[in-house]
């Protein structure tokens, strides 16, 4: 996944910034390489081979007296490396993020809107004495910030990394570039140009195209590629259309609990039917117990939905890294946040419908987002999210919110047509949805209620959640999962808005645990 760190002005030295750094070494465990940028900062990079796998796609890159340090991976690079090179630019690698420095060379800012990628970086241009530091339209590659005393600025790809430098540390806003001291936007994905209407088996087509795309463009890498495979919708699109675009069969991997675990049957289906080589992970409780702390340290968050949709998630790409030789992994994260969850079925209307949509965009690298890259990241992987595709996601989020309604008798209702036939069988294609922390198995959710339960009597319960006031805890659980954030982030907790939480001003939506399964419609999802 890699991991890229900038201290600017006298913030830090030399060891104190290799300490710091040093924390996040599992993001990128094959190289490190730290340099002092004429005096004016410290820029840092930890690299987990993906393109270019030789030494020459090592960053920091230089160039005409200027850096440059990126987690990000490019699509369509090659493209345009071949019109820099017509604009007389030469390459010393194969690396999509040796293109970075001629960009900014050509463009500026204005760059930054025209890269298709998952990224964030670090610019400093040693001819105006400047950094610049810019992060992806939906946040999918992490960054963040803080200050020192005198107001030098810090970077990092992880908040951990920042504790003992900056006293408060916030995510970098995506879709956002940094510069003299200011953010500006410079694409927001939930601003719709121009609504979609019209036919829905056109509007499914092209969904069909794009999604389709998406997925094409992130199989392309110099390492191994695997995916993920709840046997969920998500996941299982995802899946089945890199079956349709790979030669060799792809290799699947899901987790369950060795008690009930509800989707492990469903994603051996998926994984017969498109013939892939696939792999099952069974956890126990005390395998979930065991990896609560570990997983909250890797997050940096005390989100319950998060957290519990972790822990299955950490240990599956826990098992990839030991196990096997990938390096990169598929997810079918956001796919909720356009097409719709559990709980968007109480909408009130369209357009409250598409609001929700547009916060959940806009938070989403707070939470869902995040949970892939540190699970994945904490196990020295790179994750690629097809559904969080540019060109996809804007799409998605022009179609008329009343078609986008659940007026079907069925949540995600042109997703699903959209890739009616043979992608996937017809009991998987309209099965309902279970959350991913529910899938894995209700004894997981389960467990870790009855121990935050035995954790604290009523009494100690009260007398904790009085000690925060941003986001207070309002379960024994909650409580639990803040508690262990402090001892890692103390003081941090407004890196994270609030709790991801259906919409408590909508009829049916005021309820006291995240899991749709305190729903009314929740049906038969899970089973």
């Amino acid at each position: 996944m890699c991991t890229i760190m900038t201290t600017t002005g006298s913030l830090t030295t030399l060891p104190e910034f290799g300490e710091a750094f040093a924390l996040t070494k599992y993001r990128g465990p094959d190289d490190t390489r730290i340099v002092d940028v004429d005096s004016k900062g410290i820029m840092g990079f930890h690299r987990l081979s993906i393109m270019d796998l030789t030494s020459g796609g090592m960053q920091p890159f230089m160039r005409d007296g200027c850096t440059v340090v990126c987690n990000g991976e490019l699509y369509g690079f090659k493209k345009t490396r071949r019109e820099l090179e017509e604009k007389g630019y030469t390459f010393k690698s194969d690396s999509d993020c040796e293109i970075l420095l001629p960009l900014w060379f050509e463009y500026g800012t204005d760059m930054f809107e025209k890269l298709d990628a998952e990224f964030v970086c670090v610019i400093y241009d040693g001819r105006t004495d400047e950094f610049i530091a810019a992060r992806d339209p939906i946040g999918i590659r992490p960054l963040y910030y803080g200050y020192d005393s005198e107001g030098c600025i810090a970077f990092a790809s992880e908040p951990k990394s920042l504790l003992s430098i900056c006293s408060k540390v916030m995510p970098f806003p995506p879709g956002c570039y940094w510069r003299n001291g200011e953010f500006t936007r410079y694409r927001d994905m939930t601003s719709v140009k121009e609504c979609v209407k019209g036919d829905i088996d056109e509007i499914c087509a092209n969904i069909n195209t794009l999604l389709t795309e998406g997925v094409r463009k992130r199989l392309v890498a110099d390492a191994k590629v695997g995916f993920l495979l709840s046997g969920g919708l998500d996941s299982s699109l995802v899946c089945s259309i890199a079956a349709r675009e790979s030669e060799a069969p792809i290799r699947t991997f899901a987790i369950g609990m060795d008690v009930d675990a509800i989707d492990l049957k469903y994603a051996k289906k998926v994984a017969d039917f498109i013939g892939s080589d696939h792999t099952e992970v069974i956890i126990s409780r005390q395998d979930v117990l065991d990896a609560l702390e570990q997983v909250i340290w890797l997050l940096g968050t005390y989100d319950i939905t998060t957290i519990r949709a972790s822990i299955g998630m950490y240990l599956v790409c826990k098992a990839i890294h030991e196990q096997t030789d990938i390096r990169v992994i598929l997810t079918g994260e956001i796919s909720d946040e356009l097409f719709g969850y559990k709980y968007t079925d109480f909408a009130p209307s369209a357009e409250d419908f598409q609001e929700e949509a547009c916060k959940r965009i806009r938070e989403i690298h707070m939470y869902d987002v995040l949970r892939a890259d540190r699970c994945i990241s904490g196990n020295s992987l790179e994750g690629r999210v097809p559904f969080g595709d540019l060109a996809f996601v804007e799409y998605v989020m022009s179609i008329d919110p009343e078609i986008k309604l659940n007026k079907y008798g069925k949540g995600k209702y042109l997703l699903r047509k959209a890739f009616e036939g043979d992608y996937l069988p017809e009991e998987i294609l309209w099965r309902e949805k279970a959350a991913f922390s529910d899938a894995v198995g209700h004894s997981m959710v389960d467990d870790l209620k009855e121990y935050a339960e035995h954790k604290y009597s009523d009494e100690e319960f009260m007398a904790g959640c009085r000690k925060y006031d941003h986001a207070r805890p309002f379960t024994k659980e909650s409580l639990l999962y803040r508690d262990i954030f402090e001892k890692y982030y103390p003081g941090q907790a407004e890196m994270i808005v609030d709790f991801w939480m259906p919409n408590k001003a909508w009829e049916g939506c005021d309820v006291d645990d995240p899991s749709a399964r305190v729903l009314s419609n929740y049906g038969d999802s899970g089973k």
